[in-house]
């Protein structure tokens, strides 16, 4: 085990859950029967990517309010062979008709948060088929065969999926009846335990196995499944219905423009791993396309400061990552997204030096980016709630992110409900803010991967009948007005929030980690790497730790708004240090005890072949499995 370093809050002795320890394999995932679906695979000899993939399809299946084969992936691996860290890009791009003039004739303002219009070209089953093909070894239909009896034969459904369906169920009854028809049996809200199906879904994943009848290969079958899925029923059904008007997320009703001809031109790929150097770690992350060199930024800002300094539990430290993290998000706004971005210059010693100077002992309450000599952005919008309800930019039924949230259980409800952005949350008037899901999986080979798949969660747009699910949401990451690093652009990528992580040592990978929650994935994921690499937490002492993150930058779901100074912290930080944080001019929102965050991790030792785990109890619902 890690040895404690004095200089931070000494980590709890009494965990949650055990750190887990092994030498066979090991599973984590944000629902349990996705983590036993991967060991088992394990178990009965596949590899780490088999695994993964299995236990990525029956998410789909038992988290639908959080991912759905509508949605999209991004995933960084190694394998036993090739330690290089390397990314899978299931991020589809914006379809071809997906123009700003469009949605401006629309009378659009921003891209919703819900409804087609929203919707990037699905990304996430190509991306787990080219995984499966060049680095699995099982065949498709035992891979798929989980998720395919799960959604035929049925689940026990979770407490948040029905919390989930509940809070959008008008909705679905008065705007989209296809999604009334899947998830309100018998016109009724399931009740949590309720084995609910999806027969239309276990149809679509019968398909890509049976489109492979034939071929002479296992590469051949699944290449076959793959075109089934861009050229077959799925680009077919949702090419017509998407066609019909329905409601979106601005409480008014439009056609998609998504199209057969965009799923036929996408496929998946791989691209390197962004990197960077921390504490004598190297951390791995996606391009710029995605939030994930955020963190890299942060933790260069962070890298020489003295160690009491990094310490999310004391005041001075959860101050000092706050005020960097907000320089690097704001960096975020103004340079990231799928063109040309000067990474080379933004993870520079002399950039980072040169920022690392703004932070100081008051909580800075303004959006401020860099400069990059010969790069020029338009900066988007930077608006309160408040500012964007008054300028009518915010209306109708909001359903943009899937953190679903729900009013704290107290004698009288809070008015305006508290947002921590990580478990899904339901305001009281049926506003819906993101989520997503996460899966890590090393076995005995080395074989390690870290994925977060999302979008096409039950509330994001409505189901398309013949295929058991919707479209994803991606689109409202990016900005209508001209000029931003972000802009809707027809066949690029919008900037994602999907940020796994993979950490290695001396050359060799020895963590994988990543959690649901939207912009505060990277946050809450820094909190874990400060504790466990420079605090000597275990694995699972780092998760369990009180957590916190800032709302002081352009939020990138719909509506698109900020909180300058805005903090959330559990309480369990403590009252001290809360009172401390406010007098530095942090405006401080307390989200509960245990409400932020929902972090799995999978750890390696090269030297040993010890491989470990841990999992989030926040939400009850994740689990990490191994031996």
């Amino acid at each position: 085990m890690p040895t404690p370093n004095a200089a931070f809050v000494p980590p709890t002795s009494h965990t949650t859950r055990p750190d887990l320890r092994g030498t066979f394999g090991m599973a984590a995932a944000t629902h349990w029967i996705a983590t036993a679906t991967a060991q088992s695979v394990l178990e009965r000899g596949g590899n780490a990517f088999d695994a993964a993939v299995a236990g990525a399809f029956v998410l789909h299946v038992v988290e639908p309010h959080l991912n759905g084969p509508g949605g999209d992936l991004t995933a960084v691996f190694a394998t036993a062979e090739d330690p290089t860290p390397t990314v899978l890009v299931g991020q589809g791009p914006a379809p071809a008709g997906a123009t700003v003039e469009h949605y401006r004739a629309e009378g659009l303002d921003l891209v919703p948060g819900s409804g087609a219009l929203a919707a990037a070209v699905p990304g996430a089953v190509d991306a787990w088929l080219l995984l499966l093909r060049d680095h699995g070894t099982w065949e498709l239909a035992d891979v798929l065969a989980p998720a395919i009896g799960y959604a035929r034969d049925g689940h026990p459904v979770a407490p948040a999926v029905v919390r989930t369906i509940t809070a959008v169920a008008d909705l679905f009854r008065d705007h989209w009846p296809t999604s009334a028809a899947q998830w309100l049996p018998g016109g009724a809200v399931p009740v949590p335990g309720d084995l609910v199906r999806n027969e239309a879904l276990a149809s679509v994943l019968d398909r890509l196995v049976t489109a492979g009848d034939g071929a002479g290969s296992r590469t051949a079958r699944i290449d076959a499944a793959r075109s089934e899925w861009a050229d077959g029923l799925v680009a077919g059904a949702i090419d017509r219905f998407v066609r019909e008007p329905h409601r979106h997320s601005s409480g008014t009703d439009h056609a998609g423009v998504i199209r057969a001809s965009d799923l036929a031109a996408f496929r998946a790929s791989y691209e390197p791993a962004t990197t960077a150097e921390f504490r004598g770690c190297t951390i791995a992350k996606t391009g710029p396309w995605g939030q994930g060199p955020a963190l890299l930024q942060t933790l260069r800002l962070l890298e020489p400061l003295n160690d009491a300094l990094l310490d999310p539990s004391t005041e001075v430290g959860a101050h000092t990552v706050v005020e960097a993290q907000k320089l690097a998000l704001a960096d975020r706004e103004a340079f990231y997204g799928d063109g040309t971005v000067p990474l080379d210059v933004l993870l520079s010693d002399a950039y980072t030096d040169e920022r690392r100077a703004l932070i100081g002992d008051r909580a800075s309450t303004e959006l401020r980016p860099g400069a990059v000599d010969g790069v020029m952005h338009a900066l988007p919008p930077v608006r309160t709630q408040a500012e964007a309800e008054a300028s009518g930019a915010v209306g109708g039924q909001g359903v943009g992110e899937p953190t679903v949230q729900v009013a704290r259980t107290t004698e009288v409800p809070p008015t305006t409900p508290v947002e921590d952005r990580g478990e899904p949350f339901v305001a009281p008037d049926g506003e819906t803010r993101g989520d997503t899901v996460h899966i890590d999986v090393v076995d005995r080979w080395g074989n390690i991967v870290s994925a977060t798949p999302s979008g096409g969660w039950l509330q994001s747009s409505p189901t398309v009948p013949e295929l058991g699910f919707c479209l994803g949401t991606r689109l409202q990451m990016t900005w209508l007005e001209e000029g931003t690093a972000s802009t809707l652009r027809p066949g690029e990528r919008p900037r994602t929030t999907l940020t796994p992580t993979l950490v290695l040592r001396d050359g060799e990978p020895v963590a994988a980690l990543g959690s649901p929650g939207g912009d505060q994935q990277d946050q809450w994921q820094l909190l874990f790497l400060l504790r466990w690499i420079v605090g000597g937490y275990s694995p699972q002492q780092a998760i369990d730790a009180p957590a916190l993150h800032t709302t002081a930058f352009p939020g990138s779901f719909w509506p698109r708004t900020w909180e300058p100074a805005g903090l959330v912290v559990e309480d369990r930080l403590g009252d001290d240090v809360i009172a401390g944080l406010e007098a530095r001019g942090h405006v401080v929102t307390r989200a509960g005890d245990w409400s932020l965050g929902r972090l799995t991790c999978v750890t390696r030792d090269p030297a040993t072949g010890v491989l470990g785990a841990a999992a989030n109890p926040r939400g009850a619902q994740g689990y990490a499995a191994g031996r």
